[in-house]
């Protein structure tokens, strides 16, 4: 029997002329600001109003891909989702989930977390995507934190649920399903048509997401059933994502980018959402994937960046026609070597998990170097002076007016008042991030504001040095932070990780690093010591933890304790 999906509702045709009017200033960056606004939405379901919809209109389009290194790949439609997902639906009801119940979902880049994810936005549940990484003692927290009355994992994986409550229900995905869990395969035996009951209101919860807690304990971030399933549209217009794109976004689930750019974005296009499994991530491996499945769009942060330019670019014949970079800022050497090799530009954006993409380089426009482009439509962007408290047309910290409620925005932190009150207190919601704006509207980052220090009395940006020394061939990764003198009240130092295989002593690449920043820092930018070590502190989602090398400074400056592998500036100096 053909595939028929739901028919369309109020709020589907709502989203839709929203969307429509961004395809149709795809690269009108004036039209589409001018006249863009959010669909006021009462009732939402994406899972029902847009998914299932979409299904019915393209049942045998692809709505994701997965791919393995050899190129081999496996997908599956619209239809085949929206089915599979309407029996998850109803084995999880069978189960006595109901809308509003919270679920830990913990699960790799399988078919499974797609089919999970949107039997959950059906039902009403609130999914709490996390990594696999996580250690027993960092479930514990975050099931108690969530109040999750429901886990997902993987088989294999029970043991880092060993400190979990044991009211907890317990489901697992894979053979041998351990004693005292639930298998996720028996979901197959229930009906593939699940029964709406009642309306979704947009305000319910729709997700949590931990923060990823570089300077503190992750905050758990409450989206809406709408804040992300429509505010989203900002991340599909910055990607440049089209109906029957394949977009392929190097993400780990358990993280916001993950659902920008793996879920609510392409599907909001019509698109397939591309995943290339790997046990080690590989460069080359990867462009060759992408080569035969025709990929035509790419999202990928800056690590894997850097990873692709130091592999022959080559290798990939037919680039992807958007490319797209996110998590942390991109130097302009990666650009440029890019551009070099495949023509395009890659565009760089920002947002965090408690928003959508609110600022980005869209397509069709003038991308300056270094800059992560002009507002998104849909956002206003006002910089607040951290001295003065102030507005500022040039610089301060990036914040959103909240004055009318803004639909992609999170609501704040899931019953943690203090830190809500934090962030989103006077009109605006504050991000803690600090940037630039130049005379053409186009925003320039500079870092955290707790990253940022001073030094002689001038203002170090950590990003502006880090984006230097990654030209150097011998610095892999790196990370400024402030190391305590008692004249210049700080001094620039480098924490660098080297590439693999260097032969050169740590003395001769400290020697060759000095020389080099020597000549394209400013006087009062240069770095001054460096240190090697092995690999950079990281929060789980790859984000490097500078709070943690700022203390590891200051406590070795303060005991007089340095490494043998630290190097001072004044000590090649003739």
């Amino acid at each position: 029997m053909a595939f028929i999906g739901r028919p369309a509702t109020e709020a589907t045709s709502a989203v839709r002329q929203a969307r429509d009017f961004l395809f149709e200033h795809a690269t009108d960056y004036d039209g589409a600001v001018a006249g863009f606004q959010w669909p006021k939405l009462d009732e939402f379901n994406f899972g029902l109003e847009w998914f299932d919809v979409v299904a019915g209109e393209h049942p045998d389009r692809p709505a994701v891909m997965i791919a393995d290194e050899d190129g081999s790949a496996r997908s599956w439609t619209y239809a085949e989702l929206s089915r599979r997902s309407d029996q998850v639906a109803n084995w999880l009801t069978g189960l006595g989930m109901r809308r509003g119940d919270h679920m830990i979902v913990m699960l790799p880049n399988t078919i499974e977390l797609w089919e999970l994810l949107l039997g959950l936005l059906k039902i009403g549940g609130v999914a709490i995507p996390t990594s696999t990484l996580l250690s027993p003692a960092d479930l514990a927290f975050r099931i108690e934190k969530a109040e999750a009355g429901f886990v997902a994992a993987p088989v294999g994986l029970e043991q880092r649920f060993a400190l979990a409550p044991h009211d907890v229900k317990r489901i697992a995905l894979g053979d041998k399903v351990p004693s005292g869990w639930m298998d996720f395969a028996e979901s197959y035996r229930c009906s593939d048509l699940y029964r709406v009951t009642e309306p979704t209101p947009a305000g319910d919860t729709c997700l949590l997401y931990f923060t990823s807690g570089t300077t503190s304990q992750p905050k758990l971030v409450r989206h809406t059933q709408v804040s992300y399933p429509v505010g989203h549209l900002s991340t599909m217009w910055w990607l440049g994502v089209r109906p029957g794109d394949i977009h392929l976004n190097v993400s780990s689930p358990g993280w916001g980018k993950h659902a920008w750019s793996n879920f609510f974005g392409p599907f909001l296009a019509q698109a397939t959402v591309f995943i290339v499994g790997y046990d080690r991530f590989d460069a080359g491996k990867l462009m060759r994937v992408m080569d035969r499945h025709r990929v035509t769009s790419f999202c990928a942060p800056p690590t894997v960046w850097r990873m692709l330019i130091q592999a022959d670019l080559t290798q990939l014949t037919r680039p992807p026609r958007e490319l797209v970079g996110a998590g942390e800022p991109l130097n302009p050497e990666v650009i440029n070597r890019v551009r070099d090799a495949w023509g395009g530009t890659i565009r760089d954006g920002f947002g965090q998990t408690e928003m959508t993409c609110a600022i980005g380089n869209s397509p069709g426009q003038i991308v300056k170097d270094g800059s992560m482009g002009r507002p998104i439509p849909g956002y206003d962007i006002v910089l607040i002076d951290p001295a003065t408290n102030e507005i500022s047309d040039t610089h301060g910290e990036i914040c959103l007016p909240i004055v009318v409620p803004l639909l992609p925005l999170a609501t704040g932190y899931y019953k943690n008042p203090e830190m809500t009150a934090a962030a989103y207190h006077d009109g605006f919601y504050h991000t803690g991030d600090l940037a630039d704006r130049d005379e053409d509207g186009y925003l320039t980052y500079v870092g955290r504001a707790d990253d940022v220090f001073k030094a002689s009395d001038y203002k170090i940006s950590p990003f502006e040095l880090e984006s230097i020394l990654l030209e150097h061939p011998y610095v892999t990764e790196v990370a400024i932070v402030p190391s305590p003198d008692p004249l210049r009240g700080a001094l620039p130092k480098a924490f660098i990780h080297l590439v693999d295989g260097l032969t050169a002593s740590s003395r001769d690449a400290a020697q060759s690093i000095f020389e080099f920043t020597q000549t394209r820092l400013s006087g009062y930018q240069r770095v001054r010591i460096v240190e090697f070590i092995s690999g950079l502190p990281k929060t789980i989602s790859g984000k490097i933890r500078r709070a943690e090398l700022r203390e590891k400074e200051a406590q070795c400056v303060a005991s007089d304790v340095h490494s043998d592998a630290e190097f001072h500036e004044r000590d090649f100096r003739s």
